[in-house]
């Protein structure tokens, strides 16, 4: 009697496990769009709390911060520091957060990946995002 596998069966194994390994690298990625997308979110939601904070201070918004991929921190004229260091975008190199203020009101925006197709502003290059708070939540 013969030991060993036959070339079809050795076909069948390496099919079965590519079929595996490529429906896991494509839970992945969905799994990754996922998490950039949640921290998304809870970066905008720190710094709309902070934005509070700061008209809560000083009985306006700031009308000069930006929000860009550089370290930057949220300060009054008095020194107090309502955000020690605004957040960035996870793929900063790709996307930014959006920020248009006034003294009374305000609109920040990000890119979810697994987003609608709603628009409050420009997220980076061409893309517009497509998650928008506001003074009273979510626009």
């Amino acid at each position: 009697m013969k030991k060993g596998y036959t070339l079809i069966e050795i076909l069948v194994v390496a099919t079965i496990i590519g079929l595996l390994a490529a429906g896991a690298a494509a839970s992945f990625t969905s799994l990754n769009k996922s998490a950039r997308d949640a921290r998304r979110k809870g970066d905008l939601e720190q710094v709309r709390s902070a934005l509070e904070q700061y008209r809560s201070a000083n009985s306006t918004y700031p009308t000069t911060l930006t929000l860009s991929c550089a370290v930057a921190s949220l300060t009054d004229a008095s020194g107090n520091i309502y955000l020690s260091k605004i957040p960035t975008d996870p793929r900063c190199v790709t996307y930014t957060y959006y920020l248009t203020a006034s003294a009374s009101d305000y609109t920040l925006g990000a890119y979810l990946e697994g987003g609608s197709s709603s628009s409050c502003g420009n997220c980076g290059g061409s893309q517009v995002c497509n998650y928008c708070l506001g003074p009273y939540g979510q626009k």
